[in-house]
């Protein structure tokens, strides 16, 4: 057979694929975009450190909700900001705030965190990045691992997600009148209070 003889192939276009890369650049641009000062909250859930399933909607509409995301359970900014809210806790509670910490690290990683530093807030296992997802908090996808001695025994940490260290303030109408996206660790609840205080609640 001559090569002239022989059936033409047909072109592919490539406009599906040029509309396709289209549309997933668009959804990563909405998620990088974030929630904002003035939005209405996203709700959300995951598991908590008791192995509970932990819902937003449980919350909102009951007082101000702070939502804190941090890198790692047993790090040294983390601890230092763990450590702030567990001190604030009362004035906190006084001016009928809840807060929840949320990680990329397992129920288990929480559990080791909590009992190690007395930690009387909830902390949520983001283990899949869902939730900084939503609220636009940039994350890293990758196994780390954290070992620390804790009662005398070295514990292994694993984690496949980190997120920056960002806090949202919700109040009770389920709006974000705070985004602090550079966050003095060891001040943030000091930060919070100091924002209730000037009449944002």
């Amino acid at each position: 057979m001559s090569f002239a003889a022989m059936p033409r192939r047909r072109r592919r276009s490539s406009v599906p694929f040029v509309l396709a890369a289209a549309v997933v650049c668009s959804g990563a641009m909405s998620i990088a975009a974030g929630i904002e000062v003035g939005s209405r909250a996203p709700a959300f859930e995951a598991l908590d450190d008791t192995g509970a399933m932990w819902r937003s909607a449980d919350h909102v509409g009951k007082g101000i909700l702070v939502v804190y995301f941090y890198p790692a359970d047993m790090t040294g900014g983390c601890t230092k900001q763990a450590c702030g809210f567990r001190d604030d806790i009362k004035p906190l509670a006084d001016k009928s705030v809840t807060v929840v910490g949320v990680s990329g690290d397992s129920v288990r990683n929480h559990q080791l965190f909590k009992k190690a530093y007395g930690l009387p807030f909830a902390l949520l296992a983001d283990t899949d990045g869902k939730v900084a997802d939503a609220f636009g908090v940039p994350v890293t996808r990758g196994e780390k691992v954290v070992t620390k001695e804790i009662d005398g025994k070295e514990e292994n940490l694993v984690r496949n997600v980190t997120t920056k260290r960002w806090t949202f303030v919700i109040d009770a109408k389920g709006v974000v009148i705070s985004k602090n996206t550079e966050v003095a660790a060891a001040d943030d609840s000091k930060a919070i209070l100091s924002l209730l205080k000037d009449g944002k609640n």
